[in-house]
């Protein structure tokens, strides 16, 4: 079954279209295959070998600063993100004797989606518990 390549997410064309990889770079220009053989110089041979690993390095510092660039404001996302989602799940996180002491944690409307007035270790499952544990690692380090 053919498909058209911008549109499958793992090729080289959708990544390319979709920004996530560098298109235009003159590191890749030593990449390109050549159909012409050229006339063979041991000098020149040489002058290339000394300067691949250098070019292999600019490549991987550009690609480097390039993912930098793609990912700037991914951090602030995430934990914005992850902070609307422990806003709206507090309830599970919170420690039992903190819901015993004072139940105004719980509003009329946790009790109405069915969320328990004290919260034991089978009411709840333990992979949101995880999750929700993993949003705190990531909101306060």
């Amino acid at each position: 079954m053919k498909r058209n390549p911008r549109k499958v997410k793992w090729t080289k064309a959708y990544r390319r279209s979709h920004g996530k990889d560098m298109t235009q770079d003159s590191t890749f220009e030593f990449e390109r295959k050549r159909n012409r053989p050229k006339r063979y110089d041991r000098n020149v041979k040489d002058n290339v070998l000394k300067a691949i690993p250098k070019i292999d390095k600019v490549r991987v510092d550009r690609e480097a600063t390039h993912h930098k660039n793609r990912m700037k404001g991914m951090k602030a996302k995430e934990q914005q993100e992850a902070a609307k989602e422990l806003e709206q799940g507090i309830v599970l996180v919170k420690a039992p004797y903190v819901l015993q002491q004072d139940p105004s944690h719980f509003t009329a409307e946790d009790q109405s989606q069915g969320f328990p007035t004290t919260i034991t270790g089978k009411s709840v499952h333990g992979r949101i518990i995880v999750s929700f544990l993993y949003l705190l690692f990531c909101l306060f380090g």
